[in-house]
């Protein structure tokens, strides 16, 4: 194993176990709740939307590892910025973990989240990984 796997592991077991994103959310104006049947993972996330920026972002629920960390790294990643960006960011992490996406370039701007590049090699876990981000990307279509 190279040190960069390592490195994303170690950063996917910190954000598994203790994640300062998963808290309730007090002001959030938007919720949405995702769950996936196949492993019974379940999420709440909650954001609160300033004009077109995403200003807050938390989660609640549960599941395993990797969906958590996903959820939490993804909060880390999108907090701060524009709808648009966000939409522009989840689609590049989907893209990402179903491999249509492989330019260096691209994916820098997935920060953190590119710790989940290799999990498109483990069938079974792509969709514990895309859960909170096909979640956020149902929520942000309610988002006027």
């Amino acid at each position: 194993m190279d040190d960069l796997t390592e490195m994303y592991n170690e950063l996917i077991m910190e954000h598994s176990m203790n994640s300062y994103n998963k808290k309730q959310l007090d002001d959030a104006n938007f919720e949405e709740k995702g769950h996936n049947p196949n492993c019974g993972d379940e999420i709440t996330l909650q954001i609160k939307v300033n004009g077109n920026i995403i200003e807050d972002m938390a989660f609640s629920g549960n599941g395993c590892a990797i969906s958590q960390a996903s959820t939490s790294i993804m909060i880390d990643t999108l907090k701060g910025k524009t709808i648009e960006e966000a939409k522009e960011i989840i689609q590049t992490f989907i893209n990402m973990i179903k491999r249509e996406t492989t330019d260096e370039n691209e994916l820098k701007k997935l920060e953190d989240a590119i710790a989940f590049k290799n999990v498109s090699n483990m069938p079974a876990r792509v969709k514990c990984a895309l859960l909170a981000w096909h979640t956020l990307e149902d929520l942000l279509q309610q988002v006027k």
